[in-house]
């Protein structure tokens, strides 16, 4: 079993910058595709960002693209999300997840683990 925990979400202004970070534990990480998902009030899950086993790979939602960053660090069981310039629909609570294929880090197949999630709220 993945536990999977992400921190880091809080209370913003537009334009301002937070990193999201996603521990892991009781897994092998460094075989999982990671991907980041954000859920708007009243809405789904929306993927934001991908990023492969090895970090080589990464894919992101176009409203996030060019301010977004997604990186790990595998030593450390660790998954981040740098966002910069912030936007009040940035808003909403954000996963991290772990799958198996980048498939299902991106949600197109669910994935095999969810984290709690933490808030993130943009401010005008």
């Amino acid at each position: 079993q993945v536990q999977l925990v992400e921190s880091g979400g809080g209370l913003v202004q537009a334009g301002g910058s937070l990193r999201l970070t996603c521990a892991a534990s009781g897994g092998t990480f460094g075989s999982y595709a990671m991907g980041w998902f954000r859920q708007a009030p009243g809405k789904e899950h929306d993927s934001v960002a991908v990023i492969n086993w090895s970090g080589f790979t990464t894919y992101y939602a176009d409203s996030v693209k060019g301010r977004f960053t997604v990186s790990r660090d595998n030593a450390k069981e660790m998954v981040y999300l740098q966002m910069t310039n912030l936007k009040p629909e940035d808003t909403g609570v954000y996963y991290c997840a772990a799958g198996m294929t980048e498939a299902q880090a991106m949600g197109v197949i669910p994935p095999d683990y969810w984290g709690q999630g933490t808030q993130v709220t943009v401010s005008s």
